[in-house]
């Protein structure tokens, strides 16, 4: 049945009502030209998605739209196995961040709110199901953790021993109904404070989008499974770290960065420390600007476990564009500071194993500064 038959159809059922209402009969005429509009709608979004197919598109067209190209977009379909609309829906939501009836609005959608509000959903709930785990994973063998060093050992501050970056960014949430408080961060919005960790080529090793944003980094840190992991490494002789900011405590297993004077031995050490973990800071504006649903201009109406959830999708989803080769910038300030960084592995010393391990931080950090 197409639009004009629709239409025709339409016309009749309010000749019929009108008669009917003029013979005193009791009829809700307002209702039932709703429910009849309501058909018709639903009939004219089936032939406009019959008309438009995404697939048709151009890859550049494609990615354009949905920030993935149609073979990701294939292999996601074979692994959550919901319709391509649903999965398209989706990812829209989470390329775009409009509101859901925006989304659905689109010729190559063309959903109900209703529906779209659904689809983001069941898409999200089963990305963090079947896909979080395998695509993002912290190095948990020695081999992992080796070929992650090995990324920072050939960069232009090449820090022996380093494996990953580490920090946290605000996504912007609206406020819960419950403990609205604890999600106020320190810019005044509410938020989720989220905490990630990723590599020298800005793939997500860790996501954690579980605090409030009124939780400050170190907390979210001292609670993670990644600061046990390492403390249990670093204990049996391994010496990998991180690299961190201020809003970390100095630990033989992290590497913060004081203010220092300038024209230092320990100011050049900040400088080459800072240019080594742009990665994060690069990993961060990546995610804003590919899923718009986190950038700060954007938030997210749902309850804080659900906007949780988006931030993982969109973080598997990142790590998923990185391996089908649609790389996030990669661009490096070519006047970025560089200082030679000794090898950590001829630093070890006996006397470290006896240190508490505030003293033992301080001291690995001077042997690089003075060396």
């Amino acid at each position: 049945m197409g639009a004009k038959a629709m239409r025709d159809i339409r016309a009749s059922v309010r000749l019929f009502v009108r008669r009917m209402a003029e013979g005193h009969l009791a009829i809700d005429v307002l209702n039932l030209d709703c429910r009849v509009r309501r058909s018709e709608q639903k009939l004219e979004r089936k032939l406009m998605r019959r008309e438009q197919d995404s697939f048709d598109s151009t890859n550049e067209e494609f990615i354009e739209l949905y920030r993935i190209n149609p073979q990701l977009a294939a292999d996601l379909i074979d692994t959550l196995q919901p319709s391509l609309q649903r999965v398209l829906t989706a990812v829209r939501f989470y390329a775009t961040g409009y509101y859901q009836r925006p989304v659905g609005d689109q010729c190559d959608i063309s959903l109900s709110q209703s529906s779209v509000s659904r689809c983001i959903r069941d898409v999200t709930n089963a990305i963090n199901e079947r896909l979080l785990k395998p695509w993002v994973q912290f190095p948990m063998t020695p081999e992992d953790r080796q070929r992650a060093a090995s990324q920072f050992v050939t960069a232009r501050q090449p820090f022996q021993g380093a494996i990953g970056a580490i920090d946290c960014t605000h996504v912007a949430l609206f406020g819960p109904r419950e403990h609205q408080v604890a999600y106020v961060n320190h810019h005044g919005y509410h938020s989720l404070n989220v905490q990630a960790i990723c590599d020298r080529n800005l793939t997500i090793l860790n996501i954690n989008a579980r605090y409030p944003g009124a939780r400050n980094d170190t907390y979210i840190w001292n609670t993670s499974s990644v600061r046990r992991i390492m403390e249990r490494e670093y204990n049996r002789g391994e010496r990998t770290f991180l690299f961190g900011d201020q809003g970390y405590p100095l630990e033989p297993r992290l590497t913060p960065l004081p203010n220092e004077r300038e024209e230092t031995q320990r100011f050049n050490y900040n400088q080459s420390l800072c240019s080594a973990r742009n990665c994060i800071e690069r990993l961060f504006g990546a995610l804003r600007s590919t899923w718009r649903c986190l950038s700060k201009h954007r938030v997210l109406q749902y309850e804080p476990g659900m906007a949780g959830k988006i931030v993982n999708a969109c973080a598997v989803l990142h790590n998923m564009r990185i391996d089908f080769g649609l790389q996030p910038d990669m661009y490096e300030d070519p006047n970025e500071y560089v200082i030679n960084i000794p090898n950590m592995a001829n630093m070890d010393d006996d006397d470290d194993n006896n240190l508490p391990p505030l003293a033992l931080a301080r001291r690995i950090q001077d042997r690089l500064i003075h060396a």
